[in-house]
């Protein structure tokens, strides 16, 4: 079953169908909105339709732009069409808008790659949609004549990542439809039939918001310990960035004295290892399944898949509850409990409970999109491929609006175009592994479209210079590229004890020393060798490595680092934990996060025994939490 399926087999089809057809009589609104004047609107939100046909949910940045938004994620070849049958609450002619954006403006490229149309009942609109705007708005449509119901399909035309939010149909010509913030939000408030009311849940012990390794890490851990445990993934596999979404490869070494248990449910976790265990391999080999057995063989445990997080209430310095939002209905869940670990990597929950942060502005980390490669011919008999066919079907159209390296250096090509290649240079994973990255002086999380289409361009500026310029590989087309963004740092909230890189080359020894580090002291920036002509959108990643960046290990980190300083019943598991920039380096590879994970869910089952804070668990209850340690959490309902 694919992700796809998985996501649609785990939604209520009554929420499906309730969003299905979202009708708004306009009498009944407020005029805040500045709707139409009573007369029939529907708005269709394009995460609701029936059927993506090959377009893609993305909700990477939804607190953003206002919503999730379907993604025409096609590696170059035209996805099939997203579907859906809306009803009309009378026949006659609309006006139509579609809130898109062309998404290579903000680089002034040409060529507008993300085109689709719309198609009402088969026949296509006359406009072209996503050819225009920087900024996602509502592009005009023009009309349609319709009867009581109709079937819309989006229609992609390029398979380069066009992008659809939303459709409106109205009768009334004059009207525009809002796009402001707070406009907007209260236009898809009424026009979804949503209230200020949500349902609410039973009280959790641990509420677990981010399900990578460190959340999953914490919330099995500490279901095993008796905890009644909420794990909230706004995606609809488990892992992060080691799902088969980013398929990025879990590093760091657990298992270590004098605690060798911190790290059995880490490896519960982990995909077995084979010899094609790397970075940007296929699915499989990431085995999503595995996590959500794992998960759902706990009974402790309440798994909230495809709900993102987007609202924290807290009453002086004490989480009481966090809100989700369901990426595909928009229902919302009110989720209560007595602890809470923010586990999503951008420290979201601690942001909006108030939680002291840090951010590393300018020479921070990027983000990357891995990618990947295969021959067309690879699945036949090697006697009997008929090569020349391969090679037909495996062209690539040129990318104008792509970044242009007909003739700069990129991995896999050092010095130009039609360079003789060596031996290394020609592995496919060279073309798309970890240091293509971007993002390195920007904003992690305002500019996050931005740095993730900058991913786009680059990769499809390479291999269409290797392609069209080059003419390697000419049986081989694009398999896989990752659309959701694998990031390297954002927030970090502020613990008792902020790390710093000082720490670890002088070895210090903290009491408090609970999960083992074992990464150098690895930050990234852009690779002199490919950045110029690019700067300030540089797109190939260089490490620091050597003398001054490596230590002792395995470091054992202090657990006043896992816990907030000023919000009293928050943990923290994962890369936004309280260290520094420098020190992020080396604690944030994902086993090493998910012994982090371990350890907050030992320490949640203290704070639910003693009836205390995280922080009292350091100064009244250590011994506890280190005879804890020297047990683990490796036993298990879960048979392989």
């Amino acid at each position: 079953m694919t992700h796809q399926q998985n996501c649609r087999v785990d939604i209520s089809r009554y929420f499906v169908r309730r969003f299905l057809f979202l009708i708004l009589l306009l009498g009944a609104v407020g005029s805040h909105a500045r709707l139409a004047n009573a007369q029939p609107t529907v708005l269709l939100e394009a995460e609701a339709f029936d059927d993506f046909g090959g377009w893609v949910n993305d909700q990477q940045f939804m607190d953003l732009m206002g919503s999730p938004y379907l993604l025409a994620h096609g590696m170059g070849r035209p996805v099939a069409d997203a579907t859906t049958l809306v009803a009309f609450p009378q026949p006659g002619v609309y006006r139509v808008w579609v809130r898109t954006r062309d998404w290579v403006a903000p680089w002034k490229a040409p060529g507008a790659p993300g085109r689709f149309q719309l198609l009402v009942d088969g026949k296509a609109l006359e406009t072209t949609f996503g050819t225009e705007g920087e900024e996602w708005h509502w592009q005009e449509g023009g009309q349609v004549e319709v009867g009581k119901s109709a079937k819309v399909s989006l229609h992609d035309l390029t398979g380069f990542e066009g992008r659809c939010d939303a459709i409106v149909f109205s009768q009334d010509m004059h009207w525009q439809v809002p796009n402001g913030a707070k406009e907007l939000a209260a236009f898809r408030k009424q026009a979804l039939g949503l209230s200020d009311e949500t349902q609410e849940t039973i009280e959790y012990d641990l509420v677990v918001v981010g399900g990578g390794i460190a959340g999953t890490s914490a919330a099995v851990t500490a279901a095993r310990q008796g905890l009644k445990v909420a794990l909230v993934q706004d995606r609809p596999v488990l892992g992060g960035n080691a799902s088969s979404e980013v398929r990025v490869w879990p590093q760091g070494h657990v298992n270590q004295e004098p605690y060798p248990r911190i790290g059995d449910v880490v490896m519960q976790l982990m995909p077995d290892k084979h010899r094609d265990s790397e970075n940007a391999q296929a699915a499989h080999v990431f085995d999503d399944t595995r996590k959500l057995r794992i998960v759902r063989a706990e009974p402790n445990i309440t798994l909230y898949l495809e709900q993102r997080v987007n609202k924290a209430h807290t009453e002086k310095g004490h989480i009481r509850s966090v809100t989700s939002q369901h990426t595909r209905t928009a229902k919302r869940t009110l989720i209560r409990g007595r602890w809470f670990l923010d586990s999503t990597g951008d420290g979201s929950v601690g942001y909006l409970a108030g939680a002291d942060y840090d951010q590393t502005e300018k020479g921070h980390m990027g983000a990357s999109n891995l990618w990947n490669i295969k021959c067309l011919c690879e699945d036949e008999d090697p006697l009997s491929s008929d090569l020349q066919a391969a090679c037909e079907l495996a062209t690539f159209p040129r990318c104008p609006w792509a970044v242009d390296l007909t003739e700069a250096p990129f991995p896999g090509r050092e010095k130009g175009k039609n360079t003789p290649q060596t031996e290394q240079a020609d592995k496919l994973i060279s073309l798309g592994n970890w240091f293509w990255e971007n993002g390195f002086d920007r904003d992690s999380i305002a500019d996050m479209e931005h740095i993730r289409d900058q991913n786009f361009r680059a990769m499809y500026g390479a291999w269409d210079a290797i392609k069209n310029v080059e003419h390697r590989y000419p049986a081989h087309r694009l398999n896989w590229v990752a659309y959701i963004a694998g990031k390297r740092e954002s927030r970090r909230l502020l613990g008792d004890v902020i790390l710093t890189a000082e720490d670890l080359r002088d070895d210090r020894q903290f009491p408090d020393g609970c999960f083992p580090c074992t990464w150098g002291i690895d930050t990234h920036f852009p690779a002199s060798a490919y950045q110029k002509g690019h700067e300030g959108d540089e797109f190939i990643a260089d490490y620091t490595h050597g003398k001054g960046y490596t230590y002792n290990g395995p470091y054992w980190v202090p657990y006043r680092c896992l816990y907030s300083r000023n919000i009293d019943n928050l943990f923290m598991a994962g890369r936004d934990i309280s260290v520094t920039h420098e020190a992020l380096g080396a604690v944030r590879v994902m086993k090493t996060t998910g012994t982090m994970g371990e350890i907050v869910g030992l320490a949640a089952s203290l704070c639910k025994y003693f009836n205390c804070s995280p922080r009292a668990v350091y100064t009244e209850h250590l011994a506890d939490l280190k005879e804890l340690m020297l047990r683990g959490a490796g036993t298990s309902n879960f048979k392989k």
